[in-house]
């Protein structure tokens, strides 16, 4: 039992060496030089594909989430399927609710134009979630910069990592552990849940079948989810404000309105219920502590140097 403890300590400090090493090489003025008008043209893209529909901004910020743990933050999620190539799109937690990919076709599109093969996708995802966030009222960050593209892709570790709406609370430890995320960084992430729609087919068995559930919020989601059927018909994560980036989620929870099973995990009487409730009265701690969480996820292995490359098409490889 000791020697399994030993090893699995030593593995997750060299997984943050690894880290460290890695998103040293990231800088927020990667693209100053090389690209000046980077920046401005994903945000400028970004606010426009958000003001037209207001849920792209939570689809644009899952993106980067799906991206970052299935192999790091390579931009592996954004390629396609090919006669030759499995990418991670069929994967089970993405498979027909991904979406936004057209958004980064647009942004890649007029980057080429601005400045050919410089800015890669993997930090386009990271820097239109920052964008999404923003432009849904929620807080900024400074966004490091300098991933390259996989030239590879995961179905079986998208399948096996991405954190399932059907989790224990033990079960999202483990997930963002295994990422080199606290359980704290964990809550606060959760937090993206303030925004965004989530499909019947993940939430069906929460709202016929748990207790720790509002009886009146479980009944009026039944309207649209019914017990067989209707698996596409969404509800938002946040029924109080679906497309405002707030900390009204956390609300939801303390008065058992999570819409997902993994979500009222976090206070149902477990070890992160404490966290939740400050969130509940602090608004500026939980966007300080998301953006803090945020910035270290998009720090998880990414590609830097000649690893990788720059994708002319964030869909397929060069």
């Amino acid at each position: 039992m000791a020697s399994r403890a030993s090893a699995l300590s030593c593995c997750c400090c060299c997984f943050f060496i690894l880290t460290s090493l890695a998103s040293a090489q990231l800088s927020s003025t990667f693209y100053d030089s090389s690209c000046p008008l980077a920046l401005l043209t994903i945000e400028t893209a970004v606010v426009v594909a958000v003001t037209a529909e207001r849920r792209m901004g939570a689809s644009l910020l899952r993106l980067h989430f799906h991206d970052c743990f299935v192999q790091g933050c390579d931009g592996s999620v954004l390629l396609d399927d090919t006669s030759t190539f499995t990418g991670e799109k069929s994967a089970f937690p993405n498979k027909g609710s991904l979406r936004g990919f057209d958004v980064v076709d647009t942004i890649k599109a007029l980057l080429e134009i601005v400045c050919p093969q410089t800015v890669s996708c993997a930090d386009i995802l990271a820097v239109a979630a920052r964008d999404s966030v923003v432009a849904l009222g929620g807080p900024s960050w400074t966004v490091l910069l300098g991933r390259r593209d996989s030239t590879t892709a995961s179905l079986s570790a998208a399948n096996s990592d991405l954190p399932s709406p059907f989790s224990s609370l033990n079960g999202l430890i483990s997930a963002f552990a295994k990422k080199g995320l606290s359980t704290s960084d964990m809550v606060a992430l959760s937090g993206a849940h303030t925004i965004g729609d989530a499909r019947c087919t993940n939430f069906r068995t929460r709202i016929y079948n748990e207790t720790n559930i509002d009886s009146s919020f479980a009944t009026a989601l039944q309207a649209n989810c019914p017990f067989s059927g209707g698996d596409n018909n969404l509800a938002p994560l946040d029924t109080s404000t679906p497309t405002i980036f707030d900390n009204f989620y956390y609300n939801n929870l303390v008065n058992k309105e999570g819409l997902l099973h993994s979500d009222q995990q976090l206070f149902n009487g477990g070890s992160t219920d404490s966290q939740v409730s400050s969130y509940t009265t602090n608004s500026a701690q939980f966007f300080r502590d998301f953006a803090t969480a945020i910035v270290k996820m998009g720090n998880i292995s990414p590609l830097t140097g000649s690893s990788g490359e720059i994708r002319t098409n964030c869909r397929k490889i060069n």
